[in-house]
């Protein structure tokens, strides 16, 4: 009885898990034989039928046998060989004409295969790169049998190792022979023309000049050689070339060729690189302290993962926002859109068997999966628009479908509203004064509105007759007046009971000077003692502040202060240019004594 209670108890705490998980388990496959990363993972309608397929770049088994794989739903479609490892995949629309069907890229070694309805359509090669002089002088040599392949073995690891230019797949290809293989390969590719060919580490889409989603894209490649290229996507010319001072690993890009854009460049030499329109160089430069793993942009925030388990957040511009530690090493990230709430997170796969997904900095959700995922893809995928399928490092294969009640909420990632707005407010019973007032307000509303528009304008009307007054009086620090346009400031400087007080007088003329004037001081004699109450001003050039200053002593003794008036006159007039009312601090030396 008890270990039947024991499974009835662990049944339904796995029914209850599941009930309470965002995500439908769609398919899990353990066989699928799926080795793949995921810049190498691709959702479209490849044939324009509303059904989207997922297009796979299969490594194969240990790096053997790499093939191209299309799937319609659980099941394999169509699966062909390809020439080299493929490095990334990447769907986009070439045209405007109907039926406007996606056109497939894969980038492969030195070239981007380009299927239309899963026909090859084009190959577009990368332009072969000069060889290393030296390296075409030995090999000239060699053809002409004036070196043995030993002497050529030596002479071209001694140029390997210090030649800024690399070596061709030729040469590289030579040295890993054993002795008795050499002449053989020696005599087979003497009478070639040594080649240098670079490779594609990395392949994206830009949108050619509209942000709509079904909008023309070129496809922006990473090469080997330090390299960014944009090609145009219906003559697969270079329409703009960049350089990098590493190796781009990693690609995210933003804006419309033909408007403005921005492409971000996670490199080998452990920076990221932010290159902007008609700019051959990058214009910023963001310094991690680990190798990246992994480069999402969400809105207008990069989020990039290190080798140090950790996520990071960056502006644009290199500004650092955030950074979050992860349990475990990050083996692989992608970007979450659900764009029936505009939800945009990141899912980043660890490599203890889980699957985290992040808006910024707060965890919104958490997978388990049996094993750890290598490759992560989110999207429409048959006719299910929040569909997120993983491979992991076992060549499985996971779908799982996001339900359409599931919410993502931050902080706890619950679904539903907080509990705070289930706790129920103590609202204090009506009073028989509130009734009284409310039906008062029903029914003498207009009246009340009218007496409140009376105080109103009763108000404007004194604030407005007040400024008139202190015009009139010049109560003002500011003269009014253009004939004698001054500026009055002035500072009290002391503990007590002696006060320095000084008048910053200017002239705010642009060219007239100002002569005649004189400064008055009114105060409390019974408080106050100035040694001058009335003085001259000098005159005052126009632009120049003048200090004018005097002592006040204090005589009260009981810390008391009050305000000194300052006036500006000039001779033989009694109303005042201006004014500044001083008021006086208590006397600190007769507090203390």
């Amino acid at each position: 009885m008890a270990a039947a209670s024991s499974s009835d108890s662990d049944s339904g705490r796995a029914e209850s898990s599941e009930a309470s998980s965002k995500w439908l388990d769609a398919h899990y496959d353990p066989m699928a034989n799926i080795h793949t990363f995921s810049s190498c993972l691709a959702l479209a309608d490849l044939h324009g039928d509303g059904e989207y397929k997922l297009v796979v770049g299969d490594l194969g088994p240990g790096g053997q046998q790499p093939r191209l794989k299309v799937l319609k739903g659980p099941t394999m479609l169509t699966e062909s060989p390809l020439p080299a490892l493929p490095a990334s995949a990447a769907t986009f629309l070439m045209e405007q004409h109907e039926p406007r069907t996606p056109a497939l890229a894969l980038a492969s070694g030195p070239c981007v295969y380009v299927y239309k309805n899963l026909r090859p359509y084009f190959k577009f090669s990368l332009p072969q790169l000069p060889p290393n002089p030296l390296e075409q002088d030995l090999w000239n040599q060699a053809k002409e049998d004036q070196i043995d392949p030993l002497t050529l073995k030596e002479m071209l690891e001694g140029i390997r190792e210090k030649a800024e230019v690399p070596l061709s797949v030729q040469s590289l290809r030579f040295l890993q022979l054993e002795l008795s293989e050499m002449e053989a390969f020696v005599n087979q590719h003497k009478s070639r023309a040594i080649k240098r060919q670079t490779v594609i580490t990395t392949m994206t889409t830009l949108k050619k000049n509209l942000a709509d989603e079904d909008a023309v894209s070129c496809l922006v490649l990473g090469t080997e050689n330090k390299e960014l290229l944009v090609l145009d996507p219906e003559a697969f010319t270079i329409l703009a070339k960049m350089s990098l001072p590493s190796v781009p690993v990693f690609l995210e890009v933003s804006g419309q060729f033909d408007v403005e854009f921005r492409l971000t460049a996670a490199c080998r030499n452990g920076n990221i690189y932010i290159l902007r329109r008609d700019s051959k160089h990058p214009k910023y430069c963001i310094e991690l302290s680990a190798q990246p793993v992994g480069l999402v942009r969400v809105h207008k925030i990069l989020v990039v993962g290190s080798n140090q388990d950790s996520l990071h957040g960056f502006t644009h511009k290199g500004k650092k926002l955030w950074t979050v530690q992860m349990p475990a090493a990050i083996l692989t990230m992608n970007l979450l859109e659900q764009r029936s709430r505009g939800l945009q997170a990141v899912m980043a796969a660890l490599a203890n068997g889980e699957v985290h997904i992040y808006r910024d900095k707060t965890l919104l959700n958490v997978i388990h999966t049996p094993d750890a995922v290598t490759s992560l893809c989110f999207g429409r995928y048959g006719r299910e628009d929040n569909t997120l399928i993983m491979t992991t490092r076992g060549g499985g294969l996971i779908i799982k479908i996001l339900k359409r009640t599931a919410v993502f909420v931050e902080g706890t990632g619950e679904v539903g509203p907080p509990l705070a707005q289930a706790t129920k407010l103590s609202v204090p019973r009506k009073t028989r004064l509130y009734v009284d007032q409310t039906l008062r307000e029903r029914e003498a509303g207009i009246a009340m509105h009218r007496t409140f528009q009376t105080d109103l304008y009763l108000l404007r009307l004194r604030a407005s007759r007040a400024y008139v007054q202190a015009l009139e009086s010049s109560l003002s620090p500011m003269s009014t007046t253009t004939r004698e346009p001054l500026k009055l400031h002035a500072v009290v400087q002391g503990l007590g009971p002696t006060f320095k007080l000084t008048l910053h007088l200017q002239n705010t003329s642009t060219a007239r000077p100002v002569l005649g004037l004189q400064v008055c001081f009114l105060y409390n004699e019974a408080l106050y003692a100035l040694p001058r109450a009335f003085f001259k001003v000098p005159l005052l050039v126009p632009g120049l502040s003048y200090p004018l200053e005097t002592f006040v002593e204090s005589l009260s003794r009981k810390g008391i202060s009050d305000i000194i008036k300052v006036l500006v006159l000039r001779e033989g007039q009694s109303a005042p240019l201006l004014s500044a009312h001083i008021n006086m601090p208590v006397s600190e030396g007769l507090a203390a004594a």
